[in-house]
């Protein structure tokens, strides 16, 4: 976590390049030669399983000058900044729960702390963090059961709650009873029959693959089984968890062409998900001005290509053709660089996939 006060002190692996001793060395150097695994080295102050990892520059300071390294306040603040691991820890939920209430509550999602600062036009990557007294304010204001509606929605009626509350209350019931029924939610909080049932299998599915990454041992039937899902609702939530599986272990692959295409000054730093689109996995990276598409877009089909529409660069089937559309490479997943190179040669790519 960021302690309080100290959001200055931020760096990332690009800024510990920036600042090597005794000299400035490329991120891409950096990482070949990681200093920062060195005996001695500060160690990051970011969850371990951050994406983007993070150090205080005090402490990175002070290894590089050989003087001590200062220790950082160890008493928990409500101006700590906390990633969403931290987070979720500090509301007691699975990360899962955690990503529905950070798109879908305004509770939460008003509140995110960007860092490292930048300055604007400034690259690099910056990840979204939250002061602990906005989880813990969070936390106490969470509707308990029977503050819902009691009766089921009328038929024929709309949604009885915003839909970006939808997913967050739905999260609520499972988190208090992880074999509640479709009814007992509709009941509850007045929805449809249908999107009880998608929300309930969409967050049962993504708590069934944080399970299974945490403990690979086991399999989908029986991480849902160990989280208590009863098993008429089992077969929709292992489907949900096996399309997560696939959209996680390309995650890592997509967000080094993006951040390879920030640091290049071609896109905007950000994190990119792979969504579900058909039958497919694909992904979209919007490019800044002046570049020579307005996105690329990577389909676990044919790989990536450039797109002429940044509202909905993805599209349906078939697969896009024409002007401003190439196909950038045979290979499905080819390196960050070579999808650089290949976007910024006009030359390059094919007209079809």
């Amino acid at each position: 976590m960021i302690r309080a006060g100290r959001i200055g002190q931020v760096q990332t692996m690009a800024d510990l390049a920036a600042a090597h001793k005794p000299k400035p060395i490329s991120l891409g150097r950096f990482r070949n030669i990681k200093p920062h695994m060195r005996e001695g080295f500060p160690s990051p102050i970011s969850s371990p399983s951050a994406k983007v990892v993070l150090w205080d520059a005090e402490q990175t300071a002070a290894y590089y000058a050989d003087l001590p390294i200062p220790d950082l306040p160890s008493e928990d603040s409500d101006e700590d900044l906390l990633d969403r691991t931290e987070a979720a820890a500090e509301l007691g939920v699975t990360l899962t729960t955690w990503n529905s209430y950070r798109w879908n509550d305004p509770r939460i999602s008003e509140h995110v702390v960007l860092v490292p600062e930048r300055e604007p036009g400034d690259e690099g990557p910056q990840v979204e963090h939250w002061p602990r007294r906005v989880i813990r304010a969070f936390k106490t204001s969470r509707p308990g059961q029977g503050n819902g509606p009691t009766v089921g929605k009328p038929k024929g009626t709309g949604d009885m709650i915003p839909r970006d509350q939808i997913l967050p209350r739905i999260a609520e019931l499972l988190d208090a009873d992880p074999a509640v029924t479709a009814g007992a939610v509709v009941d509850e909080l007045g929805l449809g029959t249908v999107t009880v049932n998608r929300g309930l299998a969409q967050l049962r599915g993504r708590r069934i693959t944080d399970l299974v990454e945490a403990d690979p041992s086991l399999s989908l039937d029986a991480a849902a089984a160990q989280l208590g899902y009863p098993a008429l609702a089992r077969r929709r939530a292992i489907a949900v968890a096996q399309d997560e599986q696939r959209r996680r272990a390309v995650r890592p692959y997509l967000q080094g062409v993006a951040d390879a295409l920030a640091g290049a000054g071609a896109a905007e730093a950000g994190e990119v998900e792979a969504l579900q689109a058909g039958d497919r996995l694909a992904a979209a990276i919007l490019l800044r001005p002046g570049q020579p598409a307005q996105a690329l877009v990577w389909d676990e089909r044919y790989g990536w290509r450039t797109a002429t529409n940044r509202r909905h660069p993805i599209g349906k089937d078939p697969a896009p053709e024409g002007d401003g559309i190439r196909y950038l490479s045979t290979d499905l997943q080819p390196e960050p660089a070579e999808v650089l190179e290949a976007l910024s040669d006009r030359r390059r790519g094919r007209k079809h996939p």
